[in-house]
């Protein structure tokens, strides 16, 4: 590992415990007082204690002066056994809870922060779980690593010169275990940091197949599909994967570890004692009394210097998994969800102006966009599978930013508004929404605060034509959503979701509201009354939305005909129908596969 490499890892342990320190001061100093305690008890019952009591049965002290050290030593250390356990009862668990609960919330604040295209990279992706990864512990192991290496290398000068004293030579044998954790200690961390890296993909496919298969979710698609085989596939690949990285590493941890141990205990211990028998039988240079103390003085100044250094190399291993934690967090976002600038007024205009755009470079899925929508107008945008429908709703939203050219509302650019309120400005039901296993109440008003929330979740319901269903349920708006952890929770059919997911829109005071699919899971006649009730609440703003049903638009007062990212046809539902060109042609050919109901008929053909 090079200099620049070790200095980073260093320094990523300092950012941790600055981190620690701004959240839990108590924690940081409780820590450093444990660490000196812990090593004072050490070296003072290993080396002065012991020294203290030999010299006095050689000095023939009286035993009630040898009784009296000994009981203030035990009432001392009785004290600091009390405050331990007062730390790993009371403070630990407490501060733990709170460095848990802020940096966590710190975490989720700034991946609510990064834009969309962040969790659409994998590699962003698999730092982002690295950073979660037990981020709380690691930052708490930076301190105790930390305060012990400091006060470790006080209490091992102390050992020393206590060695010294006795025998200078004796210091000699630290040469050994400085090797073993400073050297094959270094390798190892580096081994244990790469096979984590390495490992993190497999861990992530793990994980899925263990969540796969214990939801709910997918429990119907398991019983009736050969899935179940698949998925086993990709677990035994993933375990398989992590046998491979365990393989790769196999044999230069055999060799460091082995070496490392050699190094550090029996170099370090067989030498001693070899030296120490030499000087007391052989050249009688030594009393038994110098050799208990030196003994034991050796004894604890290696094992301090293997507790050093194993932290070192520890603290070395956590800065690599810090680096994650850190990068992430000082990961500076292109499209901030905290972006300043004007406050929107009522959007009466969008348009975009030659706007392309690309997932992936070279790639473009918006081809020289240009089209405009007024106030109050109700206007859909359709086209086959991957003309860009979705994509131009991402833009508008500002989840991502155009490549090239501009979109602006009310004459503005978007990105000069504060985007907050800017969003603020619009409603939505995704396609690919999502049902939180909350009420169905905060699945309607999705957090936003109204002064009359029941009235505003119930007549979205009523719009989205829900509501009966919703009054039937156990709890009727309290009724949480799925049984995950409530088992008097309602499972609802896809319809019936997707008229809840519409409701969210329903419920927003917007200026824009955008419906992507919305009738995707309804049957023909749903979605004649879904876009009925659309149509109905669409006065006092624009309306957006978004299907591949044609049927659905031939109320629209602008429909946007798209293929290649672009608009190659435009106009009422008339209009497209008298040009007999590409919106013609997809409407006639859907509508020889609608349903035989009359009504039904009536409103979708022309």
């Amino acid at each position: 590992m090079n200099n620049k490499r070790k200095s980073k890892l260093f320094l990523n342990n300092i950012y941790a415990i600055k981190t620690v320190w701004k959240i839990s001061k108590t924690r940081v100093i409780h820590t450093a007082v444990d660490s000196v305690i812990g090593y004072v008890e050490w070296i003072f019952m290993s080396i002065f204690f012991l020294r203290y009591v030999i010299g006095a049965i050689e000095n023939e002290a009286p035993i009630g002066t040898i009784l009296f050290f000994i009981g203030i030593c035990f009432v001392v250390f009785l004290l600091l056994a009390m405050y331990q356990s007062y730390l790993n009862g009371v403070i630990n668990p407490y501060t733990d809870n709170k460095i848990y609960r802020v940096l966590y919330r710190k975490l989720y604040a700034k991946a609510r922060n990064v834009e969309l295209r962040c969790f659409e990279d994998a590699d962003f992706y698999n730092r982002y779980t690295m950073a979660l990864d037990g981020s709380a512990q690691k930052m708490t192991s930076s301190v105790n690593y930390f305060f012990s290496v400091i006060f470790g290398v006080i209490a091992a000068a102390a050992a020393f010169w206590s060695m010294f004293s006795i025998d200078p030579y004796s210091v000699l044998f630290v040469i050994s275990p400085i090797i073993g954790n400073f050297v094959f200690g270094g390798l190892m961390s580096k081994i244990w940091g790469g096979r984590y890296v390495d490992n993190v993909k497999n861990n992530r496919m793990a994980e899925y197949v263990n969540r796969v298969m214990h939801l709910a979710d997918y429990a119907k698609e398991i019983r009736f599909s050969s899935i179940h085989e698949l998925m086993m596939k990709r677990y035994s690949d993933a375990i398989k994967g992590n046998q491979a990285v365990a393989d790769k590493y196999a044999g230069k941890a055999i060799v460091y570890t082995w070496a490392q141990n050699v190094t550090t205990f029996a170099l370090v211990f067989e030498g001693i004692m070899i030296y120490a028998a030499y000087r007391t039988i052989v050249s009688q240079s030594m009393g038994l009394a110098e050799l208990a103390i030196m003994f034991t003085a050796m004894s604890t100044s290696s094992w301090i210097l293997i507790g050093m250094f194993n932290d070192i190399s520890e603290a070395m291993k956590n800065g690599e998994f810090l680096e994650y934690f850190r990068t992430f967090m000082e990961y500076e976002e292109k499209i901030p969800e905290d972006h300043d600038g004007i406050t929107p007024e009522k959007i009466r205009s969008i348009e975009f102006k030659n706007v392309f755009f690309e997932y992936k470079e070279n790639e473009p899925v918006i081809n020289d966009l240009n089209f405009k929508i007024e106030d109050g107008k109700v206007c859909a945008l359709v086209g086959h599978n991957g003309a860009g429908k979705s994509t131009i709703i991402k833009l508008l939203f500002r989840l991502y930013d155009p490549t090239s050219g501009e979109i602006l509302v009310n004459g503005i650019n978007i990105k000069e508004y504060n985007l907050k309120a800017y969003r603020k400005e619009f409603s939505a039901a995704f396609q690919d929404y999502k049902v939180m296993a909350m009420s169905v109440r905060d699945n309607v008003l999705m957090g936003e605060k109204f002064d009359k929330p029941e009235e505003t979740a119930e007549r979205a319901l009523k719009c989205a034509g829900v509501w009966e269903k919703v009054q039937s349920l156990p709890k009727g708006l309290d009724t949480v959503m799925t049984k995950e952890f409530d088992s008097e929770g309602a499972v609802l059919s896809g319809g019936e979701q997707q008229k809840i997911v519409v409701a969210r829109a329903f419920a927003q005071n917007a200026s824009v509201k955008v419906f992507d699919e919305p009738s995707s899971a309804l049957d023909p006649i749903a979605e004649y009354d879904l876009y009925k009730g659309i149509m109905d609440e669409s006065k006092g703003h624009i309306t957006l939305f978004i299907s591949h049903r044609l049927s659905s638009v031939k109320d629209a007062d602008e429909v946007f005909m798209l293929e290649n990212g672009t608009v190659i046809e435009q106009g009422t539902h008339k209009q497209l129908m008298d040009m007999n060109g590409k919106y013609c042609e997809m409407f006639t050919k859907q509508a020889q596969n609608y349903l035989a109901d009359e009504s039904y008929k009536e409103w979708a053909i022309v």
